[in-house]
């Protein structure tokens, strides 16, 4: 017996039930009662929810706090196991497989010169030498120096520096190469330090300013004299007198008389002198107790330069053989605007731009020579150094006139160096004749390829893309190739393919003119006249003299590698100075340019700082 069930569909009757109505609706009473009385399981709450609750109970994840989808739910962890053991794998991975370093790119070409740049200095160094000097053929000389010579005041001059091939101490192109080293420091001590030479270079330093420290009296507000160089090498005459020109002796076997010239008129040399120890300060800056002693000496020595006016190779005195000051005037700018720097007194920069100062060393005219940088002409170097104060502090009146007229006698001495331009000739292999012809070339150029490549520098930290010869505008780019060509040029891309840097390359001079590097370390002591033998023998330097760049070629590219040639084939300290700086102006990368602040760490604010603010209106 077949009825209709309530939720739809049949429901079977049993036939033998003869139950009543009456039964039955009683029975579904009591069932009814019997659900009410306990909860309803899983199974008979989703039979009474029906098909739809069902469905949504499967979609959704209760978490406690939130409830979420199921199907998200599934998917984030899912994707959280999967990356837990992607990174596990790759973890694994690197902790197992060897490791590659990446190496860094090898140094360029000036790097690796610069390096052996700075080795020249060590090979020059006289007096008792460090432990660490790394010269092999070289050890401690002439350590009587001062104390032979009893008209001398200082009695201790010992050290320094040899200034070429011979033995003498010449204070003049000795103060210029400090400058020269220190100028370079302060502009690029980041290149210096990641060449690995910083501290190296700041020992160079502090080995010329210990020596010229002694050469007067550095406590003294006031003096009356410097011992200016130690030994002479006056051959004229047929002169026999053994002496650092006439001997050939290593500087390790000197037992001739090493003389000291004093002067007490010497306005160039305590000028340059004031220079080298006022630029030192700066980059010693950080041993206060140093650089203090190296401001007070150069305050001491610009004083001494002021009042004692006079050239210190005056008068047919050895000095004037060899370096002969043909000024004093360029020195006071140049020393002027160091002093300056390195003690933000405002009354050095007053001197430095003074009109009449500015004639006398001859801003206002031109001449063979304009423009070109040396041992004894440091205008070129003073217009680029205060064109710099020009360019990052303005300062304005006063002092506007005469720097407005340097930064425009800068822009054309930069435009004399192209070679669109004849101010100077060139060689058949590009190499510019600053000296015109004149012997021993090199000296000139390296330090015209220092002032382009930081010019350059200087107008890259202005956001300034060039300058102006004339009608026509230049990029800084163009004075980086010019300093680039010259520098490529003394490194061996010349018609000899000669590197003129000993050391440097595979082709370069092996008879230098040198004592030291010609005569073998093999303790045998030759006499004053018993190392000509060396000095005439054609065999090469038993020494390599490393890093020294050699006098340089004549006006047609030729070369004699001749050690009795000295206009070839000696080097000299205020040379290598110049390489040095160049060197490193043009080293790595160029992005990391000049340090615009370190120079300036002594200026005051150019302007009076302003007065605060009035206080708050209250009504």
């Amino acid at each position: 017996m077949y009825g209709r069930d309530p939720w739809g569909g049949p429901l079977e009757i049993n036939a033998t039930d003869s139950a009543t109505d009456d039964d039955r609706s009683r029975n579904l009473q009591d069932l009814d009662k019997a659900a009410l009385s306990r909860p309803l399981d899983e199974t008979q709450q989703s039979w009474l929810l029906g098909p739809s609750e069902q469905q949504k109970k499967k979609k959704y994840v209760d978490l406690g706090c939130i409830i979420v989808s199921r199907k998200i739910f599934v998917w984030t962890v899912g994707t959280l196991l999967v990356s837990g053991f992607i990174a596990g794998f790759i973890t694994l991975i690197v902790k197992t497989v060897p490791r590659h370093h990446h190496r860094h790119p090898p140094p360029d070409n000036y790097t690796l010169a610069l390096h052996k740049a700075l080795m020249f200095f060590n090979a020059q160094r006289s007096g008792k030498l460090p432990s660490h000097n790394n010269v092999s053929w070289r050890r401690s000389s002439c350590l009587q120096d001062g104390k032979s010579d009893p008209s001398v005041l200082m009695k201790d001059l010992v050290g320094g520096y040899y200034d070429a091939g011979d033995a003498i101490k010449f204070n003049f192109p000795k103060s210029f190469a400090m400058t020269m080293l220190s100028w370079s420091v302060i502009e690029y001590s980041a290149k210096y330090e990641a060449a690995g030479e910083l501290n190296h270079i700041k020992e160079i330093i502090k080995w010329g300013t210990d020596y010229l420290l002694k050469t007067f009296n550095n406590t003294a507000d006031t003096i009356d004299r410097i011992a200016a160089q130690v030994g002479v090498g006056d051959t004229s005459g047929g002169s026999t007198t053994p002496n650092d020109h006439y001997c050939w002796m290593r500087p390790e076997d000197i037992d001739y008389p090493r003389p000291v010239y004093e002067c007490h008129s010497c306005s160039d040399l305590a000028a340059e002198m004031a220079a080298a120890l006022a630029s030192a300060s700066i980059v010693f800056k950080d041993n206060k107790a140093y650089s203090q002693k190296l401001v007070h000496g150069a305050r001491t020595l610009f004083t001494f330069a002021r009042n004692q006016r006079g050239r210190y190779s005056a008068g047919g005195s050895d000095p004037a053989l060899f370096y002969n000051s043909s000024s004093y005037w360029d020195e006071f700018v140049w020393g002027g605007a160091w002093l300056y720097y390195a003690t933000g007194n405002s009354s050095y920069l007053q001197l430095a731009t003074h009109p009449k100062l500015a004639k006398h060393a001859g801003a206002f005219w031109g001449g063979p020579d304009y423009g070109v940088l040396s041992w004894d002409n440091k205008l070129a170097g003073a217009q680029v150094l205060l064109s710099r104060l020009r360019l990052f502090l303005s300062p304005g009146y006063p002092y506007e006139e005469i720097l407005s007229t340097f930064h425009n006698q800068t822009s054309i001495v930069m435009c004399s160096f192209l070679p669109v331009f004849t101010s100077f000739n060139r060689t058949k292999g590009g190499l510019i004749q600053l000296n015109h012809g004149r012997p021993q070339p090199l000296q000139y150029v390296v330090n015209a390829a220092f002032l382009a490549a930081l010019y350059s520098d200087y107008l890259d930290a202005a956001d300034t893309p060039g300058w102006y010869c004339g009608p026509n505008f230049y990029s800084t780019d163009v004075l980086r190739e010019f300093a680039k060509t010259q520098i490529d040029y003394i490194l061996g891309k010349n018609p000899r393919k000669m590197s003129y840097v000993v050391g440097f390359g595979n082709h370069y001079p092996k008879h230098v003119h040198h004592r030291g590097a010609s005569i073998p370390k093999n303790n045998i002591k030759y006499s004053c006249k018993g190392g000509w033998k060396w000095r005439d023998t054609t065999k090469p330097n038993p020494n390599t003299l490393v890093g020294a760049m050699v006098a340089g070629p004549d006006n047609h590219d030729g070369f004699h590698d001749v050690r009795t040639n000295y206009n070839y084939t000696e080097p000299t300290l205020a040379g290598n100075a110049g390489l040095v700086a160049a060197l490193v102006a043009l080293s790595g990368d160029k992005s990391t340019g000049i340090d615009k602040n370190t120079i300036f760490s002594a200026v005051p604010p150019m302007f009076p700082t302003p007065p605060p603010p009035p206080a708050p209106w209250k009504p």
